[in-house]
């Protein structure tokens, strides 16, 4: 490697035969000094060449009208949540850097704002590193490059487009820096990390390391192999903490192995001639990534100027690195205060909901926030009324009128406060009966619902139900007394005047943006059996099924004709491979026409929704388009 490249931090060489091991404590300390420093002390003990901590200062890092969880999506919520309970202070953290130093342990953080910059700096800090979420943030990069310390970057979340141009601004400051191949799910699936395309971003810039979210360490030694010159790790005192973090972390005994290892390389290898960006990634981006927003309310044909922009979190409008691409253009809306910029306000191409004729009753999925909104848009048979567990404290009245002539169905929470993942097939019973009480709120609000559409007779509530493990899937053998637990919650429910009807599931769900293993409600031959036994109907999830088939080998035609007796509601989306979910229709593996005629004739009455990935956003445009597609075949 050029010595031009190589550079220090601290007394370690960046470069050199020696790689730099970094313990990222991050937030893993869940608001506790005293945690950090035990953490601290540990990493010291396993032989980290330094830990790394996290800071924010939230009001700077997300626009207000997140802050005051008025419209954002269920991640993002959950994410603020913790990050109000978990973090530092300026001062803990400045005592938290003055322990590392009288450990002769080296502390590096990663600021995530421009004050977070300035204390920091106060510091006396020796490196920063940049976030995923932030690579594409160039204004707060550019000012990290102003400090004229080295600079270490992850680029989970970011195609090799957005890295390019990010390296190109480093490079123009001739900056030091290093970059972490990176896929930023929690925990990552082994076929998601494509370790191999380390090579390639070797091509991009010559310093290359990795930040491993996977379990276990085999993959992080084959990194090193591969030419990593930094390997960052999460460290915690328990995997099973509360926090996004934990789960994928390593615990003491298994960073003091680090540097032995075993072998799952050979799993992780994937295709280095194209980045991709996985589903896990595609969530946390939305969660945590950077937008471009309007900073003071536009009317439609302004044209946009700087003053009229600004960049902040979530994720969920257009790049930052789309700057420019926006001065200049003419709205084609009126936009808001803090509203998100999206590509058709690039393109001026904006599509809008049409005139549908659907054999069956349809609808969209809405949040209490949007359904004014999107009831003035259309007037479907149904609206499915998504809810977040802090939506289950709302008052409903605040935010509909009624009494409406449509139909609804509820969507019950699959994450409850505390970071509780509903579970009704929970073995500990504390957590069963916690999950049962959790779903009887959602009961009752399903009920308190009805008021406002009087069209309702029975009113289904889809649910994830649970059956979920963290590191591996049950044997089939074991997997009935899952049922039975099931079986035993459900006779728990008071459910007069609604029908649950649990949802089809993946072998991959994403919670919290990083991969588990789902048991329940996989296999189509235990799920008629035991909606036999339990007297239940299901919500066909087209996406999670496909998912399924392609995991298990099944045939998904033939598993379509076996649940569609049993249907009473539809999620309609595309999906590829084994974590391609909710993809825009055409987009993924499944034929629809194909499709369609089972569901004619195999459950000809079921209602649907299109549950398309961000379809929500810019008004509705990812429902309108997959709407327009599969208009006629359903």
């Amino acid at each position: 490697m050029n010595s031009d490249m190589k550079f220090n931090i601290g007394h370690y060489e960046i470069g050199t035969n020696h790689t730099f091991v970094i313990a990222e404590i991050g937030n893993n300390h869940n608001g506790s000094v005293e945690r950090a420093k035990k953490l601290i002390d540990l990493a010291s003990d396993v032989g980290a060449d330094c830990v790394k901590f996290q800071m924010r200062n939230i009001e700077h890092v997300y626009r207000k009208k997140t802050l005051d969880n008025s419209g954002d999506d269920l991640g993002t919520e959950y994410v603020l949540d913790l990050l109000r309970r978990f973090e530092l202070t300026a001062q803990e953290h400045k005592e938290v850097f003055e322990y590392c130093q009288s450990k002769d342990l080296l502390y590096l953080c990663t600021p995530w704002d421009f004050k977070s910059i300035e204390l920091l700096e106060s510091f006396g800090v020796p490196a920063y590193k940049v976030a995923s979420a932030d690579l594409t943030n160039l204004p707060l990069i550019e000012r990290l490059v102003q400090t004229g310390k080295p600079l270490i970057l992850s680029t989970g979340m970011s195609s090799e487009i957005e890295i390019r141009t990010t390296v190109d601004l480093l490079q123009g400051h001739n900056a030091k820096f290093v970059l972490l191949h990176c896929n930023s799910t929690y925990p990552a699936p082994l076929q998601d990390i494509n370790l191999s395309w380390l090579s390639s971003l070797s091509q991009i810039h010559p310093l290359v390391g990795y930040s491993g979210h996977e379990r276990g360490i085999a993959v992080s030694l084959a990194a090193v192999a591969l030419g990593a010159k930094v390997v960052e790790r999460h460290f915690t005192l328990d995997r099973f903490m509360e926090g996004p973090d934990h789960a994928a972390s390593l615990e003491a005994h298994e960073f003091s192995e680090l540097v032995k290892g075993i072998r799952e390389i050979e799993l992780a290898l994937g295709d280095e001639t194209e980045k991709k960006l996985s589903q896990g990634e595609m969530i946390n981006r939305e969660n945590l990534g950077k937008s471009l927003i309007a900073s003071k309310a536009l009317k439609k044909g302004h044209i946009i100027t700087v003053e009229d922009i600004a960049v902040r979190s979530p994720g969920q409008g257009l790049s930052p690195q789309q700057y420019k691409d926006l001065l200049g253009k003419t709205l084609c809306r009126d936009i808001d205060i803090e509203d998100y910029f999206y590509e058709s306000d690039i393109t001026e191409d904006i599509i809008s909901p049409q005139n549908y004729s659907f054999t069956r009753p349809w609808g969209i999925p809405v949040r209490y926030h949007d359904f004014k909104q999107y009831h003035s848009m259309i007037q479907p048979d149904l609206f499915e009324f998504h809810l977040s567990y802090s939506d289950m404290e709302l008052d409903i009245s605040a935010f509909l009128q009624g009494p409406y002539k449509c139909d609804f169905v509820v969507h019950a929470p699959e994450l409850f406060s505390k970071s509780r993942l509903m579970d009704l097939a929970s073995q500990s019973e504390a957590y069963r009966i916690a999950s049962v009480h959790e779903t009887q709120r959602v009961i009752d609000i399903t009920r308190a619902l009805k008021a406002y559409f009087p069209k309702s007779k029975r009113p289904l509530i889809v649910a994830n139900v649970g059956g979920f493990s963290m590191d591996e899937q049950i044997e089939k053998s074991k997997r009935q007394k899952y049922y039975t637990t099931f079986a035993k919650s459900l006779s728990q429910l008071d459910m007069a005047g609604v029908e649950l009807i649990p949802q089809t599931m993946a072998p991959f769900p994403w919670h919290f943006g990083g991969q588990r293993f789902q048991n329940l409600f996989v296999d189509v031959d235990e799920i008629v059996d035991w909606c036999k036994k339990l007297e239940l109907r299901m919500c066909f999830d087209i996406s999670h099924s496909r998912l399924a088939c392609n995991h298990f080998g099944y045939d998904f035609y033939e598993f379509s004709r076996k649940i569609a007796p049993i249907t009473a509601h539809l999620h309609l989306g595309d999906a590829k491979g084994v974590n391609g979910e909710g993809l825009q229709i055409g987009e993924g593996d499944i034929d629809f026409v194909q499709l369609g005629e089972i569901l004619k004739e195999g459950c000809p009455e079921a209602s649907f929704i299109p549950e398309i990935w961000q379809g929500h956003k810019n008004s509705g445009e990812g429902f309108w388009v997959a709407l327009n597609k599969l208009n006629g075949i359903v």
